[in-house]
């Protein structure tokens, strides 16, 4: 059997993204934007609130199509806000928006969203070596100055924690533990670039 962070339990969703997705480094737009946003919908729920509704979310955002959601309208705020498959908070939902619209200023200025945020861990994924899940950070100085520009450019949802999380979530840092079959395979992949 193999040996997993703990923090993945025995839900099946929560397993299956645990192996395959958390950790992996991800350098296109739209899944960067995607995860951002999933991260931001996430606070104050459980994150397997948020994979269960993940399907949901990609479909009421355009598959996340940055540029579309950035003209997102009030008629659109209103479609999502009766939307059940999503968090249905407007606060949030709005977020998406002026985050798309800040992913296209950062765009204009940096190329890419991908480049932008990968320059906060020099372009390479950090690798820790916690021992356990007790050991990891809840945020760091990177993701709170991350936080802070991202903030700057108009973006919501994006305090330190959540922009942790998201540095987790894309493989910007391999927070799997050292004893969790996953870290050696992230800790390998990141030797490919």
């Amino acid at each position: 059997m193999k040996k997993r962070c703990e923090w993945c339990g025995s839900d099946p969703l929560y397993i299956a993204y645990h192996d395959d997705d958390w950790g992996v480094p991800v350098h296109d737009d739209q899944n960067l934007f995607e995860m951002l946003t999933l991260e931001g919908a996430q606070a104050g729920l459980s994150w397997l609130t948020i994979l269960k509704k993940q399907k949901n979310y990609r479909n009421a955002f355009n598959g996340f199509d940055i540029e579309a959601i950035a003209r997102y309208s009030e008629d659109d705020i209103n479609r999502l806000l009766a939307d059940q498959g999503i968090v249905r908070n407007r606060l949030k939902i709005e977020s998406v928006i002026r985050n798309a619209r800040g992913v296209l200023v950062i765009q204009e200025k940096h190329d890419t969203l991908d480049s932008y945020l990968w320059r906060y861990v020099d372009g390479q994924p950090k690798q820790n070596s916690w021992r356990s899940v007790a050991e990891l950070p809840a945020q760091t100085k990177q993701s709170e100055i991350m936080s802070k520009d991202l903030k700057k450019q108009g973006f919501n949802f994006v305090g330190p924690t959540i922009c942790y999380a998201f540095m987790q979530a894309v493989g910007m840092v391999n927070d799997h533990v050292v004893g969790c079959f996953r870290y050696g395979e992230i800790k390998n992949m990141d030797k490919s670039w």
